[in-house]
C-alpha cells in the first residue's frame, strides 16, 4: 500500500473509517462557511428561515462529500493520484476502496443533496432545481469526464463561482427570495479565498501534476505563478468587506474582518517561501481555518 496518513497504519479495506478518509472531512468547514455567511445576510435583512437555512447547510456539504468521492475515484482511474502524492492519502488510489464503491457512494451523496434540494424547490421555486442540478454537474465535471475542470486549469473558476456566488447567494435566496447585494459581496470573499485553498493545493502538487498531465497555472507557469495567484486571490477575500461597507451599507462591524489580514500575510509568506510538503499542507489547512474565520467574523460584523 502507498502512503499512511499520519503514520498511525491504514483503515481497514471497506471500513468506515476509509470511507471518512474518502469523504475528506477537514473540507466541510470550508464547504459550510460560505452559507453561513448566506444565513447571516439574510438575518441581516430580517428574513432568516431556520427550515432553509439548515436544508442549505446539508446540501452543500453532502455537494461536498459527492465531489468529493468523485474526485479520489476519478483522479485514481486517469492516473492522477498516485504514491509520489504529497497530500494526504487517497482511499481509492491505497487500494481501501473499490472504484465501483466510491462511485456508489458519489451517487448517495449526490443523492441526498437532491432530496434537500427538493425541500428548497418547494420553498423557493424553481430557480433552486437550476441550481442544485448545476452544483451536481458541476462537482462531476470537475474530474470527470473527456475535459475535467481540475486537469485543464479551470479548477479556479469552478470554486470561485460555487464555492462563492452560487453557495452564499443561493443560501440567502431560499431565505429571502433574492439576492441582495451584500450577498454578492460575502460571495466574493468566500469564493476568493476558497479558491485560494485550491491554489495552495496546486502550488503543492506542481510537479506530480505536470507529470501526470494536469494544466493548473503552477503545472505549467511555475510555482511563482501560482503564489502570485495565491495572493491575488487573498487581495480579492480583503476587497469583498470594504465593498460590502461602503457600496452595500452593511454595518461597519464588518470590518472585524480585517483582524484576519495578518494570518492572511503569514499565509502568504509561508506559500512564498516554503516548497516542502508538510509546510504546504499547513498552509493548506491554514488557508481553509482562515476562510471559517473570516466567515465566522464577516457573519458577526453583519449582525451588529
Amino acid at each position: 500500500m502507498s502512503r499512511v496518513a499520519g503514520g498511525t497504519g491504514p483503515p481497514a479495506r471497506g471500513a468506515p473509517s476509509a470511507w471518512l478518509l474518502a469523504s475528506r472531512p477537514k473540507t466541510l468547514p470550508a464547504a459550510a462557511a460560505p452559507v453561513v455567511l448566506g444565513s447571516a445576510v439574510a438575518a441581516s435583512l430580517g428574513g432568516f428561515r431556520a427550515g432553509p437555512a439548515a436544508a442549505a447547510l446539508c446540501g452543500a456539504m453532502l455537494l461536498q462529500v459527492g465531489t468529493n468521492f468523485a474526485n479520489d475515484v476519478y483522479d485514481f482511474e486517469r492516473g492522477t493520484d498516485t504514491a509520489e502524492r504529497l497530500g494526504p492519502t487517497r482511499a481509492t488510489e491505497a487500494g481501501l476502496l473499490a472504484p465501483r464503491q466510491v462511485r456508489s457512494g458519489m451517487a448517495v451523496a449526490f443523492g441526498l443533496a437532491a432530496l434537500a434540494g427538493l425541500y428548497l424547490t418547494w420553498v423557493a421555486g424553481w430557480p433552486v432545481i437550476a441550481i442544485g442540478l448545476t452544483s451536481i454537474a458541476a462537482g462531476l465535471a470537475y474530474s470527470a469526464g473527456p475535459l475535467p475542470l481540475a486537469h485543464n486549469g479551470l479548477g479556479e473558476p469552478f470554486v470561485m463561482v460555487f464555492f462563492g456566488f452560487v453557495a452564499v447567494g443561493g443560501t440567502a435566496f431560499v431565505q429571502l427570495g433574492t439576492v441582495p447585494a451584500a450577498a454578492w459581496w460575502c460571495g466574493l470573499g468566500a469564493g476568493a479565498l476558497s479558491t485560494a485553498i485550491l491554489v495552495v493545493n496546486n502550488v503543492r502538487d506542481a510537479a506530480t501534476d505536470r507529470r501526470a498531465g494536469r494544466r493548473t497555472l503552477p503545472a505549467r507557469l511555475g510555482r511563482r505563478a501560482g503564489v502570485i495567484e495565491f495572493a491575488a486571490f487573498l487581495a480579492g477575500a480583503y476587497l469583498a468587506p470594504a465593498g460590502l461597507v461602503l457600496a452595500a451599507g452593511a454595518p461597519r462591524g464588518c470590518w472585524l474582518v480585517y483582524l484576519t489580514l495578518p494570518l492572511a500575510l503569514a499565509l502568504l509568506w509561508r506559500v512564498a517561501t516554503r516548497t516542502d510538503g508538510p509546510a504546504l499542507n499547513g498552509a493548506l489547512a491554514g488557508t481553509g481555518g482562515l476562510l471559517v474565520l473570516y466567515a465566522g467574523l464577516l457573519s458577526i460584523g453583519l449582525l451588529s
